[in-house]
């Protein structure tokens, strides 16, 4: 299990090392063609920052050697908005005296065909934490539902078992997004203090229970602001590397969610600015060439343009964040604020004005 390899790690210990890089140990990563964890320690530290060009054009370079000028899109659909967990950064979080909402069988094909109308041939879906009203049943059905309208279907909803996982993957599930929030087990727990989502070793030890369960994909990823990013980040790309070696059939992607706004929300307790972040991007290619790039509607249209050609591999287009948000009820409560609100078409002809080709689906169930 990764957490033998996380339990013997120190946080301080581990962010003093990334913070102690010189210059000569990132000249030195650079200078690898093949590069270890210890390498991305120096890629995401401080003294990395004057080589940033330099980091960009390598990882320009890889991207398109591994995945050539296409650009993989996905949108996401919120399914329900319940959950029984108190999450200090989330609209959706049972403190929030908000307006709940589950979409209903009919309410779901009504926002597929609003999904399908844009292009799209791969769905996320998205739900809050609450096993009794959106549970494995709720998902099984969901699954059934829309498999025949999409060439395949990822989700992100809470941890699940491991058996519980193996239910769900011969009904069309063909990834799962977990995202550990933050590997700092003090700050985990001050941003969950309720519901089952509190349970930090349960979290942790989710991409385990999936690898086990041969999931074709899972997503890993932080949600950057609520602790030293660098940090955060060299137990991602631990944790990642564990997973490859560990469940090699399996595919990854990393994601880059940054602390956004919502009614009441949270202020990140560390900012990231943009330069940070296309350095983190950029040190995440250098250190595997294989892994997907995600980037969301998070980040703002500028900033997504200039990021096409240096290491994202999928992007988000046209998102809404809340149950119904396409056609069925346009007015609930988003999870967090989108930054960039062009819809897909507009993404896609950005796309290929670049020299891109979008790609609507991400695999095609007739290939299994």
């Amino acid at each position: 299990m990764f957490t033998d390899i996380f339990n013997r790690y120190d946080w301080e210990d581990v962010k003093a090392n990334i913070y102690s890089k010189t210059a000569a140990d990132v000249e030195k990563a650079l200078s690898n063609t093949k590069r270890d964890i210890n390498d991305f320690a120096a890629l995401i530290s401080p003294a990395a920052v004057p080589y940033l060009e330099e980091m960009a054009r390598t990882s320009q370079q890889l991207t398109l050697q591994r995945f050539g000028n296409t650009m993989q899109l996905y949108i996401p659909m919120y399914l329900s908005n319940e959950c029984q967990n108190i999450c200090t950064y989330c609209g959706f979080s049972l403190h929030n005296k908000i307006p709940r909402k589950t979409l209903t069988n009919a309410e779901m094909l009504l926002e597929t065909a609003a999904i399908k109308e844009m292009g799209f041939n791969h769905v996320l879906l998205v739900t809050g934490e609450a096993q009794q009203l959106v549970g494995v049943d709720y998902f099984a059905n969901a699954l059934q539902l829309l498999r025949p309208h999409f060439s395949n279907i990822s989700m992100e909803v809470q941890p699940l078992d491991q058996q519980e996982y193996e239910t769900l993957i011969p009904l069309g599930l063909h990834a799962v997004l977990v995202y550990q929030e933050t590997y700092h087990q003090a700050d985990y727990k001050l941003h969950h203090p309720k519901g089952k989502k509190s349970n930090f070793q349960y979290r942790l030890e989710t991409p385990d229970r999936l690898g086990k369960a041969g999931i074709h994909k899972m997503g890993l990823g932080v949600l950057i602001g609520l602790e030293d990013w660098r940090t955060d980040s060299f137990f991602t790309a631990m944790h990642l590397q564990y997973l490859e070696k560990t469940y090699w059939k399996t595919k990854y992607s990393i994601s880059f969610p940054r602390l956004r706004p919502f009614s009441g929300g949270l202020a990140p307790k560390v900012e990231m600015n943009n330069r940070e972040l296309v350095q983190l991007i950029c040190a995440y290619r250098l250190f595997n060439q294989e892994v997907e790039l995600s980037l969301s509607t998070r980040e703002d249209e500028h900033f997504r343009n200039n990021l096409v050609k240096l290491g994202i591999t999928a992007m988000s287009a046209g998102s809404k964040t809340n149950p119904g948000g396409y056609v069925v009820d346009r007015q609930s409560l988003e999870q967090f604020e989108i930054s960039d609100e062009r819809d897909a078409a507009t993404i896609a002809v950005m796309l290929k004005q670049q020299g891109y080709e979008p790609v609507w689906k991400d695999w095609d169930q007739s290939f299994s």
